[in-house]
């Protein structure tokens, strides 16, 4: 038991930092995620070992209270035979009830030792608990932080460009330069267009004042 506490003390306070801080990890949340799943299951495992003591607590009671029983059965029996005179009957009465009483007391101590070690086995539970609880919203916070972390990456690339693609104010630019060569195109057709309408109806015109 001591032994399993010793490991759990030294996972449970294991540095988050030390954790994420290993460049090789190309997936930090998913190492956490990986390091909370395996101490959930040895939160998991002395919660178990818990409900066993209970039983051996229990057990142990059982045991005290059916040897007292039968410590006094047999100091019963031993003052009736007593009294009718068997001696040998007597004898092994005392000696039973002897045995019984000896045995009540060693399980009365295995009693009052399972119910401290229980109690210090509540108390480092709990403990665990609450510190699983502390590193799972310690998880949130950490990937609330890297969400915000990697909105901002976009949105600098968005706003900024990357470096090896065009700054986007280059894009708008050159976009612009584009519309501008349409736009007077355009413009340029229409004029042509226009100029060349309006020189046939002046000739036109000239033609019916001259008839």
């Amino acid at each position: 038991m001591g032994n399993l506490f010793s490991r759990m003390k030294q996972t449970i306070s294991a540095d988050f930092h030390d954790l994420l801080d290993k460049k090789e990890q190309k997936n930090p949340i998913g190492m956490l995620n990986q390091y909370l799943r395996q101490c959930e299951q040895e939160t998991e495992k002395v919660g178990k070992l818990l409900e066993r003591q209970y039983l051996l607590k229990e057990e142990f009671t059982r045991e005290y209270n059916q040897a007292q029983n039968l410590a006094e059965k047999r100091k019963h029996q031993a003052e009736i035979a007593k009294q009718s005179g068997e001696t040998d009957l007597m004898e092994f009465a005392v000696k039973e009830s002897l045995h019984y009483e000896e045995r009540a007391q060693s399980l009365k101590e295995a009693h009052k030792s399972a119910e401290v070690q229980l109690a210090e086995l509540e108390r480092k539970y709990e403990e665990m608990k609450h510190k699983l609880k502390d590193m799972h919203l310690k998880r949130l916070e950490l990937m609330g932080r890297e969400n915000i972390a990697r909105a901002n990456n976009r949105i600098n690339r968005v706003l900024d460009g990357g470096s090896s693609e065009a700054k986007p104010v280059a894009m708008f630019e050159e976009m612009e330069h584009y519309i501008d060569r349409i736009e007077h195109q355009v413009h340029t057709d229409y004029n042509r267009h226009t100029i060349d309408a309006r020189i046939v109806q002046l000739e036109k015109e000239l033609e019916q004042k001259e008839a």
